[in-house]
């Protein structure tokens, strides 16, 4: 089992709804509100509505990761994925608030917390700064090449497979990230790699 978020996403690269490339900011804005709903319920701006405080409180003074809120994180964290791989092309199947059997995302399995350090949550999101700094280089890079791709896209109806890759593994690390610096899932520092 990996001791780092897992993030599986299938991409169909041909025969893609070409009708819908141009319209996907506003078909998805419902579910948008939907997932800003909770960011503005939770007033974690950064986080964008996991809960990490309790987790963090739990982790320091009791040395465990609540269930509860180990799962609502998890569901949410996919809601998001789900989302954002509509947003980006990487899926036609426009993002139910439900599960969808074709995106996953794994957490690495937490045996009551005990396996994770009671103390390093108090200073993973210091030394996640430069993780954060080159994640942002991978988003700028992956939204130039998902903008090439909406192009060609729109045109041949086939998503082309090295925007595909790219958007993915950005998706990737940015989930490693979450899941070590504020989900605070695992201990093991993130890869700068895709």
């Amino acid at each position: 089992m990996s001791k780092q978020i897992k993030t599986d996403v299938e991409i169909n690269y041909k025969k893609r709804n070409k009708a819908t490339v141009f319209w996907r900011g506003i078909l998805v804005f419902p579910v948008l509100i939907f997932v800003g709903s909770f960011a503005i319920q939770t007033n974690s701006g950064f986080a964008a509505g996991f809960i990490i405080l309790p987790p963090l409180l739990a982790l320091v003074f009791r040395g465990v990761y609540p269930s509860y809120l180990l799962t609502f994180n998890h569901e949410f964290l996919e809601l998001q994925v789900r989302v954002a791989s509509y947003v980006l092309l990487l899926t036609d199947d426009y993002p139910s608030i439900e599960r969808n059997k074709n995106i996953e995302v794994t957490f690495p399995e937490i045996k009551g917390g005990k396996a994770l350090n009671r103390f390093l949550p108090l200073v993973k999101w210091f030394l996640a700064i430069p993780l954060i700094i080159v994640g942002i280089i991978y988003v700028l890079i992956a939204l130039g090449m998902t903008f090439i791709a909406w192009i060609m896209t729109s045109f041949t109806g086939r998503y082309p497979k090295w925007a595909g890759r790219f958007v993915l593994k950005t998706m990737q690390f940015w989930n490693r990230i979450n899941g070590y610096a504020f989900l605070l899932v695992s201990d093991k520092y993130p890869s700068f790699a895709l």
